[in-house]
């Protein structure tokens, strides 16, 4: 089994809206709530990676600038598991990782519809359009993206999934489920009809767990992220 690192006993001190699953002196690994971007754009609004290099900064008072490596992403409105690294050597070898989809990337997500298989694979080709900032599924050309998903519940016209991510195109969850016609709670922009009671901005879909081989050290550790207060299943 992984080794499952403990969360901090001091990670209060980082901002109460971004904690702190799991840290050390390469590996920074926090729980980004729905509606916080991952990296800045031109929105000027607050970010997870310059959030994290404040709260290194102010922890170990730290002077000049804080490195901070981004090495995989999530969307905006998908709260959970966001590695970072904490030095260009950890970033260098966790992205290598990535490449070589070497990382395990479990999502939890409630769609609508009772998915009638209890579990699939979609394999398709997507593209993304600058325009409508969609991502579409197409015959030819974009690029292949591939998950799995198993079906843990069925209730009320919804079903609860867990789907492991096999490719990292952009809105790849969202797209790829909305086109075999299950679309995530809440995901206006992908076809579900309406929001979830904690209003736009916020999907039923969070990064669950995320397992990864330790960039210097011999084991390999999974993070996993609870529920975020939005969730709108309850067991």
């Amino acid at each position: 089994m992984p080794q499952l690192p403990q969360p901090l006993p001091n990670s209060a001190e980082a901002p109460p809206w971004l904690p702190i699953l799991y840290e050390d002196n390469h590996v920074l690994v926090v729980n980004k709530p729905a509606g916080l971007l991952s990296q800045a754009d031109l929105s000027g609004d607050l970010d997870a990676l310059t959030a994290a290099r404040q709260y290194l900064k102010q922890r170990y008072q730290k002077p000049g600038n804080v490195y901070v490596g981004l090495v995989h992403r999530l969307d905006r409105p998908v709260a959970g598991v966001l590695l970072l690294a904490r030095t260009s050597k950890g970033a260098s070898r966790l992205s290598e990782q990535f490449r070589a989809q070497r990382v395990q990337r479990l999502y939890r997500a409630v769609v609508a519809g009772e998915v009638a298989d209890d579990a699939g694979a979609l394999t398709n080709r997507l593209e993304k359009d600058r325009r409508s900032r969609k991502t579409a599924v197409v015959h030819s050309g974009g690029k292949e993206a591939r998950l799995r998903y198993r079906v843990l519940a069925r209730a009320a016209g919804h079903s609860l999934l867990e789907v492991e991510l096999l490719t990292g195109l952009p809105h790849q969850i969202r797209a790829q489920l909305a086109h075999m016609g299950h679309p995530i709670l809440g995901d206006a922009k992908y076809g579900a009809p309406g929001h979830l009671a904690a209003g736009p901005g916020v999907i039923a879909l969070y990064a669950h767990a995320l397992s990864f081989d330790h960039p210097t050290q011999p084991r390999r550790l999974t993070v996993e992220a609870p529920p975020p207060p939005h969730w709108p299943w309850r067991d």
